[in-house]
C-alpha cells in the first residue's frame, strides 16, 4: 500500500465526520453535546467527541486497506492506539495514522467557531515515529450549523498543497488557493500567544506585551498596532496561518510548568501531537513552524505528550519576532 492510497479514504472519513457532527448539532440541544462524557488525564472528552470517535471507529472497522495501520487518537481505548485490522500486530502495520476527529471541541460545541478534523500519516517506525515523520496531512473544517461552506486542505511531504471549498448543502466543491501572509512585520496584523485557560494567563499575556512593544513600540494614542485572535483550536490557528489571516501564533503552555508549580498548581491541558499533526501543510506553504526552542516539531505520535509550537507566516516575521520571544523567555528562566 502506497501513501497516496490513503488520501481518498481519509478525505472520505473526514467528510463523514463533518456531516455527522454538524447533524448532531442540528438535532440535539447545546447542553446535551457539551456535557462531559469522560475526564481523562490528557483532556476532557465531551459528548460531541463521542460522535466523531464513533464515525472514526466504524469507518476503519469497515475499511478495506491493503495493509495494517496503527490508529492513534485520544478516544481509542485502552491507551489511545489500536491496530486495524484487529488481528494484525503493531509491527505488521505499514503506517501510523494520528487523528483528531474534532479539534476545537469547546468552540464548536457552543457554536462559536468552526472545529477541524486533523490527520497525519507517517511510515510506521514503531514508537520512535514522530511528528517529523509525517508525510501526508489532511484537515477538514467542521462548520457551524449556520454556515454552509467548509474548507479542506491536504499535502504530501514535498508538496504541492491542495485545497477546496465545499458547499455542504449542494455538495458543490471548488478549488481554493491558500497563501500565507507575505508581510514583513506583525504591524496591522494578527499576532497571538495562546492563553485559553486559567493558570498562567497573566504571564503569557506579559510575554505577549513585551514582544509586541519591543517589535512595534507603544501604541499611539487612539490606535492599535496589532491584534490577537484566541482561536481555541490548534488546527484553526494553523489554518489562519495557511490562509494569510494570521502572521504569528505561539502556544507555549508546556513552558509554564515551573511557574505553575511555584504557584502550587499542576500544568493544565496543553497541545498534544494529534492537535498539531497537520503542521506539514503549513511548512509546505512556506509558514515557519518550530518548537519553543526554534527546532522542528518532533514529539512522538502519541496522545499524551505536551507540545509547544510557534508559527511564523514567513521568515521575515520569524526574524522580527523570534529574538524578542527568546529574550522574553530567557528573562523568565524559560529558555536556555
Amino acid at each position: 500500500m502506497k501513501l497516496i492510497d490513503l488520501l481518498g479514504p481519509i478525505r472520505e472519513l473526514h467528510a463523514q465526520i463533518r456531516e455527522a457532527v454538524v447533524a448532531a448539532f442540528a438535532r440535539r440541544e447545546l447542553e446535551e453535546l457539551s456535557s462531559v462524557a469522560r475526564d481523562e488525564e490528557g483532556d476532557t472528552l465531551y459528548a460531541v467527541d463521542r460522535v466523531g470517535d464513533s464515525v472514526l471507529l466504524e469507518f476503519f472497522e469497515k475499511a478495506s486497506l491493503d495493509e495494517a495501520v496503527v490508529l492513534i487518537a485520544e478516544g481509542l481505548e485502552p491507551d489511545g492506539k489500536i491496530v486495524v485490522p484487529r488481528t494484525a500486530s503493531e509491527n505488521d502495520a505499514a503506517f501510523r495514522i494520528v487523528i483528531d476527529p474534532i479539534d476545537g471541541t469547546r468552540g464548536a460545541m457552543y457554536q462559536k467557531r468552526s472545529a477541524w478534523i486533523l490527520t497525519g500519516v507517517a511510515p510506521n517506525r514503531g514508537t520512535d515515529t514522530s511528528l517529523r515523520d509525517i508525510e501526508l496531512a489532511v484537515q477538514t473544517e467542521i462548520p457551524l450549523i449556520k454556515q454552509h461552506l467548509s474548507d479542506a486542505v491536504w499535502a504530501f511531504s514535498g508538496g504541492p498543497v491542495e485545497a477546496e471549498r465545499t458547499n455542504r448543502l449542494t455538495g458543490e466543491a471548488c478549488p481554493l488557493k491558500l497563501q500565507p501572509s507575505s508581510a514583513a512585520t506583525i504591524e496591522h496584523g494578527f499576532a497571538t500567544i495562546a492563553r485559553f485557560f486559567p493558570g498562567a494567563r497573566d504571564e503569557l499575556a506579559a510575554i505577549d506585551e513585551e514582544i509586541v512593544r519591543a517589535a512595534l513600540g507603544p501604541s499611539p494614542k487612539g490606535k492599535a498596532l496589532c491584534f490577537e485572535d484566541q482561536y481555541i483550536c490548534t488546527g484553526g490557528q494553523l489554518y489562519e496561518l495557511f490562509s494569510g489571516r494570521d502572521r504569528f501564533v505561539a502556544d507555549l503552555r508546556p513552558l509554564m510548568a515551573p511557574l505553575l508549580s511555584a504557584r502550587g498548581f499542576p500544568l493544565g491541558i496543553c497541545v498534544h501531537p494529534y492537535d498539531v499533526c497537520t503542521e506539514l501543510i503549513a511548512r509546505e506553504l512556506g509558514v515557519v513552524i518550530t518548537d519553543a526552542y526554534g527546532a522542528p516539531l518532533s514529539a512522538p505520535l502519541d496522545v499524551g505528550s505536551d507540545v509547544s509550537w510557534i508559527g511564523y507566516a514567513n521568515e521575515n516575521i520569524r526574524r522580527q519576532i523570534e529574538p524578542l520571544l527568546r529574550e522574553a523567555l530567557r528573562r523568565r528562566g524559560l529558555w536556555s
